[in-house]
């Protein structure tokens, strides 16, 4: 039977053969290489000469996998500059306490994670020893994006340096108190300590990667030189299963971010079990890696193995590493001697021989104990390849054992995720383990004590000189005091107040063109940051192109399709414009950077991020909360917004629920403006709270969420009556009367409703207020709700101050206060939206909105379909006057059949 792989087409077969006697030849000389040693001897020949080739700029597909073995082999490791011994010490007292807090708030219920941090123990001290800069350095130092579940290790280093004591230690998981150390990376808990948020997995790969590009951004850019800052992003191997950790790997390499390196702690271990119970994950991985074009570091095995790879001299050790699976790697672990000798020597005759040479002690040291994750000079030498390396960014797989030192209860366990304390036995084991001066007379009532060398002693001494060196402490968040941002003239909002006579003008493009005035701005425009996932010509932003320059780090290298128009496509290593193809993600991810840089660098920048609202909070809603835990700054902003307003797209594209998902997040300011002028005091308020003169008292971590709409309407002048400035911000005004809007009614003593509207839905009510004054006989007013989030949170705001014993009213009270009959909400939402208010408003409730799937078909036709049209809105309001006994009730009747519902 034909081997099918010999009939498969090749690239090669396309190529002309210049030389067939000659290519006959090397195919001659790898089968006799085959036939007298073995394929074995042919494959590691192969290897070799794909190796030499990419060494020498030859083009070629470059090899997804090498040998399970270390990049750096010990005769090419450098030698590690500082004091090793101390090193080890200062190692030891950490993963003592980091142990200790965890045990030790056991008792209380609240958890904790040991093994992570003893795996990854090393990855962490030799970083801070020797790579991780501070913010005293040049740039901004290095970012860290810290495993979360190693954060007691890191807690531990800070108290061991002064940063923390044993009350903060003790604290671990209890915050309510004031001086608790929250569970994981958390800079809203603490701001002084974490910059970034990373537990939320797959989120910090991401978030780092597009942190790398932002810093190269503001480089390119001119705002600040950071290209002396590193990205050091520390993953776990299970982690990379979450598709956001793997999603922006191209990107990075693509764009050469030689200033990133990701860390991935290999234990082979994920909450549950092996992380590839049957196959290899550090192999997956670096294929995985070398495919997208990032340079790969392996620091698999201990020094112990040297003896066993010189002794390796038919490769058999080599070849039976590769096949064993990672869930037998573990098992190793747990067994002794003859059981590693049977079953992992045994399978060849060449590695039994290999084993009569070695002692039990000597393969138990390599089995359990030896792994290149765990040696100080393996993980340095990876670091220093890292940093050196250019062109491209690094990623390190360090193998580890999960739970290391914790003694034989804990290493490579399935269970040990879960495993939150020692018992004394246990810690006096690991003491005497690791060589630790505490007698057992510090262990009072079974309580385990924390240990310290002491403030001046050598190690903390070292400790404080080495941090010194590389720029101050690590991991540490800075608050600079940074001048307010001027406030842009007030013309350039104050031009929205007229309104647009008998233009139409849908919101989407009142933003565009407020964002556009503003980036003109001599003193702010340039630190605006426009981001967009590939559509900003259904936002009406193509015209920012050529002006502001798309940002690419290789400038334009072609000459676009349209460069002889007007708004043609223009790239530059400059740009400002971040338009990230369709990733909303990514798109994230790049706001959360540059939401951020008034901490990370000093700088503060503006950014807006455009897009289709049921793609935003639906879809990246937990980096909205990272986001928010970042303490984050910006612009958000839902456009083609609501249920009924983006024709034709149907039930996928039709979001009636974004603003309810946006109340959930306490840093959200969510508004769902309906007219330019709105948009307009909404960004100029919003500017100056996380930009400018904030109010005494007033948050400035905040970020806001606009709804804007893609329905061109005529765009009013902004009302003249007081309190409208004020209604804009806290979520209610009154737009008109009935009086003030020449509604006629003909009765002097009509029954009155009180219409509420917000966003597109203003448009059907201010509709209605007429079909009701002149079919009807009833005046009605109407009122702009341009957060009903905002009117929550305030009412909820003045019930706590109520609790408290302080005499306060909610704005929404207070706003309607006086109006006269029911009230009436609508929105292009679920109801769940303004019913968020109900419970506050003193007059007779009720309300419409877009609740259920989408659906395709025209506007008219949706808003009948959700019974949101103005004719639906003069039945319901009719509905709630006839309950009143206000209107009869035959009326409700007569305009049901009169308009068809």
């Amino acid at each position: 039977m034909t081997d099918p792989q010999a009939i498969q087409p090749s690239a090669l077969d396309q190529l002309p053969d210049r030389d067939p006697e000659e290519t006959a030849e090397w195919q001659a000389s790898l089968d006799a290489v085959a036939k007298a040693a073995g394929p074995h001897r042919a494959a590691y020949l192969m290897r070799r000469t794909l190796e030499r080739a990419e060494g020498n700029g030859i083009a070629l597909p470059k090899l997804l996998e090498t040998d399970y073995v270390n990049t750096i082999p010990t005769a090419a490791e450098p030698s590690a500059p500082g004091d090793e011994e101390m090193e080890r010490r200062i190692t030891a007292w950490n993963r003592w306490n980091a142990a200790a807090m965890v045990t030790r708030g056991s008792k209380y219920g609240v958890g904790g994670h040991i093994a992570t941090f003893a795996s990854a123990a090393w990855l962490y001290e030799t970083g801070f020893n020797h790579f991780f800069k501070g913010k005293e350095a040049d740039g901004s130092g290095d970012q860290l994006y810290i495993q979360g579940h190693a954060s007691p290790g890191i807690y531990a280093r800070a108290f061991l340096d002064g940063r923390l004591t044993e009350q903060h230690l003790d604290n671990f998981r209890q915050e309510a108190g004031g001086d608790g150390l929250p569970s994981y990376p958390h800079p809203r808990r603490l701001p002084w300590l974490w910059e970034f948020p990373t537990v939320s997995m797959g989120l910090g790969p991401l978030s780092a990667i597009y942190q790398a590009r932002f810093n190269r951004y503001l480089t390119n850019r001119g705002i600040k030189d950071v290209s002396a800052s590193h990205v050091w992003a520390f993953l776990g191997d299970g982690e990379m299963d979450e598709p956001e950790s793997t999603a922006a790997l191209a990107l990075a390499s693509r764009e050469g971010l030689d200033n990133l390196t990701f860390v991935i702690n290999c234990n082979l271990q994920r909450l549950d079990g092996p992380v590839r119970a049957n196959f290899k994950i550090v192999q997956e991985l670096e294929a995985q890696f070398r495919g997208a074009g990032w340079n790969v570091v392996k620091s698999l095995w201990g020094s112990a193995w040297d003896e066993l790879f010189q002794l390796d001299t038919t490769g058999a050790l080599v070849r039976r590493l590769r096949e064993v699976p990672d869930a037998q790697v573990q098992t190793y672990q747990t067994r002794g001697a003859a059981y590693i000798r049977e079953d992992f020597f045994g399978k060849d005759p060449a590695l039994a021989e290999m084993a009569k040479l070695l002692s039990d002690d000597k393969i138990l040291e390599c089995f359990h104990l030896s792994r290149g994750g765990h040696e100080a000079r393996k993980v340095f030498a990876a670091y220093k390849a890292a940093v050196e390396f250019k062109g491209a960014p690094t990623v390190i797989l360090a193998q580890t054992v999960k739970g290391h030192t914790l003694g034989e209860g804990f290493a490579s366990k399935n269970a040990n995720h879960q495993m939150k304390k020692l018992s004394v036995d246990e810690f006096k084991a690991m003491r005497d383990l690791l060589e630790l001066p505490i007698s057992d007379s510090l262990f009072v009532d079974g309580v385990v004590p924390y240990g310290h060398p002491g403030a001046d002693s050598p190690e903390v001494r070292y400790l404080q000189e080495r941090r010194a060196a590389l720029g101050g402490p690590a991991p540490a968040r800075r608050t600079h005091a940074l001048a307010p941002l001027p406030a842009p003239a007030d013309k350039t909002f104050a031009s929205f107040d007229k309104g647009s006579g008998t233009q139409n003008v849908a919101t989407t493009m009142a933003f565009v063109r407020l964002v556009k005035d503003l980036v003109r701005d001599k003193e702010t425009g340039r630190r605006w940051v426009p981001i967009v996932p590939d559509e900003a010509r259904t936002f009406g932003m193509e015209s920012l192109f050529p002006s502001l320059g798309i940002y690419s780090p290789k400038g334009q290298t072609y000459e676009p399709v349209d460069r002889d128009q007007l708004m043609y496509y223009k790239e530059a290593k400059n740009g400002q414009i971040l338009n990230e193809g369709i990733t909303e993600a990514g798109s994230m991810a790049d706001f959360i950077a540059a939401s951020t840089a008034y901490s990370t660098h000093g700088e503060a920048m503006i950014p807006f991020y455009i897009f289709y609202s049921m793609f935003g909070w639906q879809r990246t809603a937990d980096q909205m909360w990272q986001l928010g835990d970042q303490l984050g700054r910006g612009f958000l902003v839902g456009a083609t917004a609501g249920r009924t307003t983006l024709t034709g797209e149907g039930l996928q594209h039709a979001d009636g629920h974004s603003p309810v998902i946006a109340a959930t997040n306490p840093a959200a300011l969510s508004y769902d403006p309906a007219f330019a002028y709105e948009i307009a005091a909404i960004v100029k308020d919003g500017l100056r709270r996380m930009y400018g003169e904030a109010t005494p008292g007033e948050d400035q971590n905040v970020f806001y969420y606009l709804t804007v709409y893609n329905e061109p309407m005529p765009q009013p002048a902004k009302p003249s009556a007081p309190g409208v400035d004020e209604g804009i911000l806290k979520g209610l005004y009154r737009f008109n009367t009935a009086e003030s809007a020449g509604v006629e009614v003909a009765a002097a003593n009509a029954p009155r409703i009180q219409l509420l509207g917000s966003g597109t839905a203003i448009h059907w009510v201010l509709k209605a207020q007429r079909m009701l004054a002149e079919e009807w006989g009833v005046a009605s007013d109407v009122w702009s709700a341009t957060s009903w989030t905002e009117l929550r949170r305030d009412a909820l705001e003045a019930d706590a101050a109520l609790l408290r014993g302080e005499e306060r009213q909610p704005y929404v009270r207070r706003a309607l206060q006086g109006a006269e009959g029911p009230v009436l909400a609508v929105s292009d939402y679920m109801r769940q939206v303004p019913d968020q208010i109900a419970q506050w408003v003193e007059q007779d409730w009720s309300s419409l909105g877009a609740d259920g799937f989408g659906l395709s078909d025209t506007r008219e036709a949706a808003r009948r379909h959700f019974g949101v049209d103005a004719e639906s809105i003069v039945v319901a309001a009719l509905a709630q006057l006839a309950r009143r006994g206000e209107v009869k009730a035959t009326a409700v009747k007569e305009a049901r059949e009169r308009y068809g519902l």
